[in-house]
């Protein structure tokens, strides 16, 4: 395999005009050594698919290494900030943070499952990151549910959200926010705030920096795990959390 990366580097470097093939490659001319790993090339098509799989394993390597150092830094806004809404103990020993977006079927998924785990573990935080990137309907429904903290009804009304068969529009989300007790003239007039705006602008930077680009996206205990996760998945990831 080797031999096969270094045929491939080598001809990746000739025809960019490498200047260090040519010059580790003295009693050969270019033209002669374009033939010989053409033609090494046209008998191994093999090392094609050999050397993009190692650069993407090394790719992956480099992105999970740097969303790793990013969590790190960023602790306290991933799993403490003072705006971010949660549910569970505060004091939980482990910590499960949600990237996730309303209208996203794989978060809707999970749902059901995570918030069992808050009813059944009196000693999990569960931390809702609002990460709409689906369009404007999912932003406006985040929007409705950070306005809720107002009322200090955001996880009733995030449950009711997550579990509704609507389209999300703002009648929809009103009538989802009335049947959980939210007064939904209060609802509108506190989503108008811009610490609102501010607030998802500023989650998806953090989203960003970790790597995350869809959704559901969940971090706990320093370690990425992107994608829908079901109530088998919750209760290892608890466990290893609480293994060390």
């Amino acid at each position: 395999m080797t031999r096969c990366l270094f045929a491939f580097a080598l001809c990746l470097s000739i025809f960019a005009g490498g200047a260090r093939a040519e010059e580790t490659t003295t009693t050969l001319n270019r033209e002669e050594i374009e033939v010989i790993v053409r033609d090494y090339i046209a008998e191994h098509p093999e090392i094609i698919v050999e050397a993009i799989r190692a650069w993407q394993h090394q790719a992956e390597a480099e992105q999970a290494a740097a969303a790793q150092q990013a969590m790190a830094a960023r602790a306290d806004e991933l799993y403490d900030d003072s705006e971010t809404p949660f549910a569970g103990n505060p004091d939980g020993d482990v910590v499960i943070v949600e990237f996730f977006d309303y209208r996203c079927g794989y978060c809707r998924h999970s749902a059901p499952d995570l918030f069992a785990l808050v009813e059944k573990d009196p000693n999990v935080k569960v931390v809702f990151k609002e990460f709409p990137i689906l369009g404007e309907a999912s932003r406006l429904a985040a929007r409705a549910a950070l306005a809720a903290r107002e009322q200090d009804m955001y996880f009733d009304f995030h449950q009711a959200l997550m579990q509704a068969d609507i389209g999300f529009s703002e009648e929809e989300i009103m009538a989802v926010a009335a049947s959980v007790g939210l007064d939904t003239d209060k609802l509108k007039a506190d989503m108008a705030a811009p610490e609102i705006d501010a607030y998802l602008a500023r989650t998806d930077a953090l989203a960003r920096e970790l790597g995350i680009g869809g959704t559901p996206a969940f971090v706990v205990d320093g370690t990425l795990y992107p994608g829908a996760l079901d109530a088998q998945d919750f209760d290892e990831l608890v466990a290893m959390g609480r293994q060390g």
